[in-house]
């Protein structure tokens, strides 16, 4: 599996019904998308619950195969984010653990960490621990989904997880928080 981002930053007085509008859309395009475990359609602003420093639009994908990460960057829908927003730097990682609930479609935030790989930890352990951190999110009733990655070329590890209605404690300095305005999934 492979995991996907990419954030526009957008200006402080940016109208954000404008994101809800393309979200509500154009959302349903990528439901049931080959190779697709799902895509959030992630969106935070600086002025609501996710207590976010920027007004962002920042989509989140679980790939099942790179196949579906080259069809999706190479085809129309990709073509047309970069044509409204500019094409993005797109972050990838390889997926270490992944937990997705029955009820993920029911997610309203998520949480994203980007921390670099401690050198003093081996990466077999860290990929260990990482592992266990995204199983044990599976028993948390209120996490929809976890996914903890690996980035080689920057030495990071990705942690994003789902969540259901309430919005999460915001515990850590490094989490990103975003509302989730559409899960496309499989059928």
């Amino acid at each position: 599996m492979i995991a996907m981002q990419y954030s526009f930053i957008l200006p402080a007085d940016y109208d954000m019904a404008i994101i809800d509008r393309r979200i509500a859309e154009k959302g349903h395009l990528l439901d049931n998308y080959p190779h697709l475990r799902f895509k959030a359609y992630l969106s935070a602003r600086r002025t609501d619950a996710t207590r976010s420093r920027d007004n962002l639009y920042a989509p989140f994908y679980l790939w099942d195969d790179v196949e579906g990460l080259n069809n999706f960057l190479g085809g129309e829908g990709f073509a047309g984010v970069s044509d409204a927003f500019g094409r993005p730097q797109v972050k990838s990682w390889f997926v270490w653990q992944a937990f997705v609930s029955p009820d993920v479609s029911q997610a309203a935030f998520a949480t994203r960490e980007v921390l670099p790989a401690d050198t003093t930890v081996p990466l077999g352990e860290r990929r260990k621990q990482e592992s266990e951190r995204v199983l044990r999110d599976g028993e948390h009733k209120r996490i929809l989904a976890s996914v903890a990655g690996f980035e080689p070329y920057s030495w990071t590890v990705v942690r994003f997880r789902l969540w259901g209605p309430d919005a999460p404690e915001q515990g850590e300095e490094a989490a990103q928080m975003y509302r989730v305005g559409h899960m496309s999934l499989p059928k």
